[in-house]
């Protein structure tokens, strides 16, 4: 789905208006005329126009933060099809779940096909994980924001506001439930390491330090893993919901 299919930012337009849209074939902007949408009075009409004329510059900016700000929250998984090609997928590994007490020993970043990772005491420090996020139209994590996002910003004194798709929530309203592992399994996305899970990277990491260089390898595919599987999972669940929303009756362009 992409943003411009959108009308549900603006003041006055709902679920169901915004239906009533595209079913009378306004299906993107440059189709909206008031006379096609029934229910749609004079204000609410200016305040489309007003949206699109604002947006479509906005758009070609590829100013994703304007989105993240008009979009509803349940409605941002909507920015992914036009920022995909700038997401910056990623997932942190921790020696436990305190932002206060624990320390961040791993982070995983894929972007634009290439995967880095980034190691405690190797190269994991404040100006690297600045230069990861500074190019990224759209973050995409799986309940990052509860917990990567804030326990970067208090170990590493961040600020991390680029616009972020917590995937844990769009799986919810699609009745995927439970951690990243289980929706993995449920909808067939497959990994190339070992079956892991938080407990046993916590273990490698001490394990590591301790002297294993091995421990430190399988911890990192861990993360990796979690990190790639990250994009197929978006994809799939921009897809479904895409589907949902649009349903085929509708014969909406893309």
């Amino acid at each position: 789905m992409r943003i411009r299919n959108s009308f549900i930012p603006v003041q006055g337009v709902g679920a169901t208006t915004e239906r009533r849209m595209w079913e009378n074939d306004i299906r993107e902007w440059g189709q909206f005329r008031q006379d096609r949408a029934p229910g749609v009075g004079a204000t609410t009409a200016s305040r489309i126009e007003s949206f699109i004329d604002e947006a479509t510059e906005r758009l070609d900016d590829r100013d994703s933060a304007f989105f993240d700000d008009a979009f509803p929250s349940g409605e941002r998984w909507r920015l992914y099809e036009d920022f995909r090609d700038g997401a910056c997928f990623f997932d942190i590994e921790t020696t436990g779940l305190s932002q206060e007490r624990d320390r961040v020993t791993t982070v995983s970043f894929h972007q634009a096909g290439e995967t880095e990772t980034l190691v405690r005491g190797r190269d994991l420090s404040a100006e690297t994980l600045r230069e990861q996020f500074r190019d990224a139209d759209l973050l995409v994590t799986f309940n990052g924001a509860r917990f990567d996002v804030p326990f970067l910003e208090t170990s590493f004194g961040l600020d991390i506001d680029t616009p972020h798709l917590d995937l844990m929530y769009p799986c919810r309203t699609l009745g995927l439930t439970g951690g990243l592992k289980p929706i993995e399994q449920e909808i067939g996305i497959a990994r190339d390491g070992p079956e892991l899970t938080g407990r046993d990277a916590v273990r490698l990491w001490y394990e590591y330090e301790d002297g294993d260089d091995h421990a430190l390898e399988k911890l990192v595919s861990y993360n990796r893993d979690d990190t790639v599987n990250l994009q197929t999972l978006a994809d799939e669940v921009a897809g479904r919901l895409h589907r949902e929303t649009f349903p085929e009756s509708l014969h909406l362009d893309e």
